[in-house]
């Protein structure tokens, strides 16, 4: 009852799409901190995603090095399939030789910045022995944050056919799915799990193997960079894609203020409705960055220590006090449009296993002892759209007794138990008398 409404709305209605009018086949835009939706369109259907496909291979290459499975330092010796891919010069590549070697560090730089597609394939190599082995990985990864309309079919979001025959998994012509819903909750997952991504993700330039003859200048595809061409104050990832079946893709996160939003475009096109052109990605994000950071802004909804009105205390039997005072443990803070903090209301919920039949407590109670929760929603029946259910319940804390309850001892639990039967004895004999008048 609490926690249900709002999770997964509908959000293709025109209420959020009108408003940003945003020109490509899906679109979402998300608070990062708490994953709630504030513009979405088409967020369930199923698209390419090229290579926004790497943030996955991000996310199981920092979770290997974070479990001591692979090292930064760690060497990788080119095998046939990474060298053929490698000297594709119309894909995103740098120089990898056939003898030669390289470490886990300057591939992940390569694949983060460059989208280097045959550095990719080594690090899928590295961490499961083989492309087909990493790829069910991906697969098992993404059942296992929670994401819904996906399917890998290899470790960089290239169409298979691109894979020089040898693509294991799939069909010769089939890439990377995903929905824009799905794409956005990878990335929430990668910026919350490993943060330092974007260390990498941000860098504007870098160049490979420099002083070699091997040397090549990595110039971040990520063009909002703040000192790239379509620079956006804030912006520091996350990842671009492009292939002819997924379009123009781009998911982008910015910061300012401590506020972090999350953006994912999928097939943009630029305002006649041609697809292609590379700025067009980078013209819809800038709309939902500019919607989000002009339009929206993190309230305190509730203090700690708030009282429900007319619910600020709880009925106690067996205790030295006959009633405990409730509060929250905690804030509620979340991002809510501008001029619309009225529209929300606290909604308190009581732990029943707390509770009697008649509604009671019973001490001893100690100070701080939960008691329920309290969450909020929206006073104008707006829903309120979430990633994730764990999201959501950042919207939620504890309630909470605010003083100790001491058990009464016998003596006194007695003098009441008399009490309450004289007491009821004479509230039948009065009864009785005022019925014969």
């Amino acid at each position: 009852m609490m926690m249900v409404f709002g999770l997964f709305p509908s959000l293709n209605k025109a209420h959020a799409e009108d408003i940003l009018n945003i020109n490509a086949d899906a679109a979402i835009l998300v608070e990062a901190e708490t994953g709630k939706i504030l513009y979405a369109k088409n967020a369930d259907q199923v698209l390419g995603i090229a290579s926004m496909t790497k943030m996955m291979t991000e996310y199981l290459l920092l979770e290997a090095i974070k479990e001591g499975r692979v090292k930064w330092d760690q060497e990788y010796a080119v095998s046939e399939y990474v060298w053929k891919i490698a000297h594709d010069t119309s894909l995103s590549n740098v120089p990898l030789r056939r003898d030669g070697k390289y470490n886990i560090r300057e591939l992940y730089q390569a694949m983060t910045i460059y989208s280097a597609n045959a550095a990719t394939i080594a690090i899928a190599e590295t961490i499961a022995g083989s492309e087909a082995n990493f790829v069910k990985m991906m697969n098992e990864k993404a059942a296992e944050l929670g994401l819904k309309d996906y399917k890998f079919v290899n470790s960089t979001g290239l169409n298979n056919s691109d894979l020089k025959g040898f693509h294991s998994v799939g069909n010769i012509d089939e890439e990377n799915v995903m929905s824009a819903r799905a794409t956005a909750k990878l990335a929430s997952r990668l910026l919350s799990d490993f943060p330092e991504v974007l260390e990498t993700a941000s860098t504007p330039t870098l160049k490979f193997r420099e002083g070699t003859e091997d040397e090549i200048k990595m110039d971040n595809w990520n063009w909002m960079l703040p000192s790239l061409v379509y620079g956006y104050e804030g912006v520091d990832g996350l990842k671009t894609g492009t292939t002819e079946f997924a379009g123009l893709c781009f998911t982008g996160t910015a910061i300012r203020n401590g506020n972090r939003y999350i953006t994912v475009i999928m097939n943009a096109k630029d305002d006649s409705g041609k697809g292609m052109n590379k700025k067009s990605r980078f013209d819809e994000t800038k709309k939902m960055f500019n919607y989000a950071f002009s339009n929206f802004s993190k309230e305190e909804l509730v203090p700690k220590g708030y009282q429900v009105k007319g619910s600020k205390t709880l009925p106690v039997i067996k205790g030295k006090e006959d009633k405990v005072k409730i509060e929250t443990k905690d804030p509620i803070k979340m991002v809510v449009k501008n001029g619309e903090k009225e529209n929300y209301k606290p909604i308190l919920i009581l732990d029943k296993k707390k509770l009697n039949e008649k509604g009671e407590l019973t001490a001893p109670i100690k100070k701080g002892e939960k008691v329920g929760s309290l969450t909020i929603e929206s006073a104008n029946d707006q829903t309120l759209g979430f990633l994730t259910q764990e999201g959501k319940s950042k919207i939620q804390v504890d309630v909470v007794a605010a003083q100790d309850v001491e058990k009464a001892n016998w003596f006194v639990l007695m003098m009441r138990g008399v009490g309450s039967f004289f007491g009821n004895v004479w509230g039948s004999i009065s009864s009785t008398v005022k019925g014969w008048f």
